[in-house]
């Protein structure tokens, strides 16, 4: 019964009242300027913001109202921004700046505009206490002409005052900003900086945009004005590319994709760059810069391009430094490089020159997309060089020639067989570069018939010639040897004759014969439950192969060796000869047996010097 009345009783009592946070607004700008924004000089993109909806919003009611913003820097930490846009009352005011977050793009009546606008005016406000310690608002409202001025003074303790002004006070409609810099923060309301932020930020704004008298906005964009001829078209976009950038580009590339509201261009590099490094591009959001570091603007085979537009569909992150990753986003992604790739295609039917210059220079970011595009593979095959036994040709010319198309996966396999194959008549790709060997793999989807094959060790010791069976029994004796001295580095010793007679010898190695190697060392150094493990996985794969070419004077003259010893040091000479020919990494068992036949050999020569005295 108690318990109940006690529970009569609480719900009877009045709720306590709510409280609101109190905001520390000094704190507030302290974490907005290290943590969202990248710099303090977006401030004055948001007061631009800010002056350029006002006047949007004044636009959508009065079509033909005056659109202008004047930005003054008196040179003293101090800066005037004045617009000729919608202006507050003084319930505006209170409403909308002096709670943060608020939006004047919610206002009754302006709904249906708000695609037109850039910002938030509450939030763009409080950006500015980032370089300011007081900011006075002077406004008067041209929505409602009887509506006398209005102050509304801040500072960045967090306390603020509103009050009326005479109409002299501010005659027109539209709204005055004064910034006073923060101690230390001058630098950033000096007129020099202030200019050229606002060049920076708003040379692609719709309205006169001014710092004192200069313009600050250059439109028509220099990719959408009507230039008497292509040449000087493309000496503009040079120019502009210099000034943005800081280099010429090799070509200039339309981005045009008006469903998706972007107009821009994009610069060809004119240097290599890795496929690694990220591309950044610059967007303007309605004609406002939003980021010089746009990333993922382009698919990642695009990197060879640095793009500069203006959009209105893609959405801003909460900083407005970024694009929000989404389908929009996505969507035009896709859309850019379409425009990208027509872009090489037009250059292959028509302009081969240039074609030719941008794939000396670009032709990784061609690889890697022709590697994932068919088309794009079927309309770069006649261009893109691939380094062959036969030099340096296209996949469709070497394709021509050889009725097989052998390919290497590594750099070391294909200097190892190349000069060997070429003798042969054997064809060989360089397979061991980035995307080449899948690009070769790919070759009969956009050449039917072509025969494309990854060349192994048996199919080079195919194509080379036996020996003469009593030939070969003369050096039976040093085969043994050399056979034995190189057992425990899993080789094994033939005997060939292949041009060119000058190459002595050949290693002959295939990567299943290097896994098994691999495998295998990593077992002697396991534990035993993982030397169990690998053991397990023992494969069957051939083992390496040293060729002695039987044509060169040398094998011939070392097969004559009586010696055991000096044949032993002779075949480890020539085991180490053929892996340095073939650029191949050493194993530290491969850099023992090289040492110790160099050492062997000179102690050999030594010896004999001393003999002979």
């Amino acid at each position: 019964m108690d318990s109940q009345t006690s529970q009569s009783s609480s719900a009877s009592e009045p709720a306590p009242p709510p409280h609101t946070f109190q905001v520390d607004l000094r704190g507030l700008a302290d974490l907005l300027s290290q943590h969202l924004y990248s710099s303090p000089k977006v401030y004055l993109r948001e007061l631009l913001q800010n002056a350029v909806d006002a006047v949007t919003a004044r636009r959508a009611e009065e079509p033909g109202a005056p659109a202008r913003v004047r930005l003054f820097p008196d040179g003293r930490g101090g800066l005037r921004v004045e617009d000729s846009g919608i202006g507050l009352t003084e319930s505006d005011v209170h409403t909308l700046l002096a709670t943060i977050g608020r939006s004047s793009k919610r206002a009754e009546g302006l709904e249906e505009t708000r695609s037109g606008f850039l910002g938030r005016f509450g939030i763009g406000l409080l950006a500015c206490f980032v370089v300011a310690e007081r900011i006075r608002v002077v406004s008067r409202s041209a929505r409602t002409p009887g509506a006398p001025p209005v102050e509304w003074t801040a500072a960045d303790d967090g306390s603020y005052t509103v009050r009326t002004l005479p109409e002299s006070a501010h005659p027109e409609p539209g709204t005055t900003v004064h910034l006073v810099a923060r101690p230390g923060a001058g630098e950033w309301l000096a007129p020099a900086r202030v200019r050229t932020l606002a060049r920076d930020f708003g040379s692609l704004l719709p309205y006169d945009v001014r710092v004192d008298d200069e313009p600050v906005t250059d439109l028509p964009a220099p990719w959408d004005r009507p230039w008497p001829s292509p040449v000087e078209r493309r000496a503009a976009l040079e120019a502009h590319c210099r000034e943005l950038f800081g280099f010429t580009p090799l070509d200039a590339i339309p981005l045009d994709v008006p469903l998706a509201g972007v107009r821009g261009v994009a610069y060809v590099l004119p240097a290599a760059v890795s496929p690694a490094q990220r591309a950044t591009h610059r967007v303007h959001l309605k004609g406002m810069l939003l980021t010089e570091r746009a990333e993922q603007l382009l698919p990642d085979w695009a990197f060879f391009v640095r793009c500069v537009l203006d959009t209105d569909t893609l959405r801003p992150t909460a900083s407005r430094e970024a694009l929000y990753e989404d389908e929009t986003l996505a969507a035009v992604r896709e859309a850019l490089g379409e425009r990208v790739r027509d872009w090489l295609t037009g250059l292959a039917a028509g302009d081969p020159e240039r074609l030719s210059a941008f794939l000396a220079v670009h032709h990784l970011g061609v690889r890697a997309l022709a590697r994932h595009d068919t088309e794009m593979l079927k309309v770069m095959l006649p261009w893109l060089p691939f380094e062959t036994s036969d030099g340096e040709l296209s996949l469709a010319e070497f394709a021509r020639r050889h009725p097989v198309v052998h390919f290497t996966r590594s750099v070391e396999e294909f200097r190892q067989v190349a000069p060997i194959a070429a003798a042969q008549g054997v064809g060989v790709v360089n397979g061991g570069y980035t995307y080449d060997a899948e690009l070769v793999e790919a070759l009969p989807s956009v050449r039917p018939g072509t025969v494309v094959a990854e060349l192994d060790a048996d199919t080079v010791t195919a194509h080379l010639d036996s020996v003469d069976p009593a030939a070969e029994l003369e050096l039976s004796g040093f085969l043994a040897a050399a056979r034995a001295r190189l057992d425990p580095l899993d080789c094994d010793v033939v005997l060939r004759a292949f041009h060119p007679v000058s190459v002595p010898a050949l290693h002959l190695d295939d990567r299943s014969a290097r896994h098994e190697r691999a495998r295998a060392e990593a077992e002697e150094q396991a534990d035993d439950l993982w030397a169990g493990i690998l053991g397990s996985l023992r494969g069957t794969a051939p083992r390496a192969r040293l060729v002695l070419n039987h044509l060169n004077p040398l094998i011939r003259r070392v097969g004559s060796l009586t010696d055991p010893e000096l044949t032993g040091t002779a075949a480890e000479a020539l085991y180490g000869q053929a892996l340095l020919l073939a650029h191949r990494p050493l194993r530290p068992a491969d850099s023992a047996l090289v040492n110790r036949a160099f050492a062997g050999l000179l102690d050999r020569a030594t010896l004999k010097e001393d003999e002979g005295r």
